[in-house]
C-alpha cells in the first residue's frame, strides 16, 4: 500500500488489532472487576448500590493501561457511576492486581459503553418504514 509509506508508525499501532495476550488479560480484568462489583467489595455504599455491567476491557500493547467500558444497569446514573468508579480506581486496581500474575497491575480508565445505545439506534433505523422499503427493494433487485 504505497499511500501508507509516508505515514508515521509507532509501537502502539501495528494495524493488526490486539494480541492474544491483550485479549486474555482484558478478559481476566473484566471478569475480576465484574466479580468485585457484584460482591460489593468496594468500601462505598453508593457504588455498591448501583448494578454495573462491565462490557469490555481493552488493554494497551504494554498492558500498563486498561480501558474499562461500563454501563450501569438500565443506563441510569451514568455520570455518577463513572465518577464513583474513578474515585475508587486505586482500590479496584488493587483487586485486579491480586487476581493477576502480571508484574504490574494496569492503570484503570473507565468509559461508558456506548454499544447498547448503538444497537438501539440500529434497531430503530431498521424498523424505519423507508429503510424497510429499501431493504425490500434490494431483495427484488436480486431476483431479477
Amino acid at each position: 500500500m504505497p499511500y501508507l509509506d509516508g505515514m508515521a508508525s509507532n509501537r502502539f499501532s501495528s494495524g493488526s488489532g490486539p494480541s492474544q495476550r491483550q485479549l486474555r488479560v482484558g478478559e481476566l480484568i473484566r471478569r475480576t472487576l465484574s466479580d468485585v462489583l457484584n460482591r460489593g467489595e468496594i468500601h462505598d455504599p453508593d457504588l455498591n448500590r448501583i448494578p454495573i455491567t462491565v462490557g469490555e476491557v481493552r488493554t494497551s500493547p504494554d498492558l500498563k493501561v486498561a480501558t474499562v467500558f461500563i454501563m450501569p444497569l438500565g443506563g441510569d446514573r451514568r455520570e455518577e457511576t463513572l465518577a464513583l468508579l474513578r474515585k475508587h480506581k486505586g482500590e479496584l486496581r488493587h483487586h485486579v492486581g491480586r487476581a493477576m500474575t502480571l508484574k504490574f497491575a494496569p492503570e484503570l480508565r473507565f468509559q461508558l459503553d456506548e454499544t447498547f445505545d448503538r444497537m438501539d439506534e440500529t434497531r430503530r433505523l431498521f424498523s424505519d418504514e423507508t429503510v424497510q422499503r429499501d431493504i425490500a427493494g434490494d431483495d427484488e433487485d436480486d431476483d431479477q
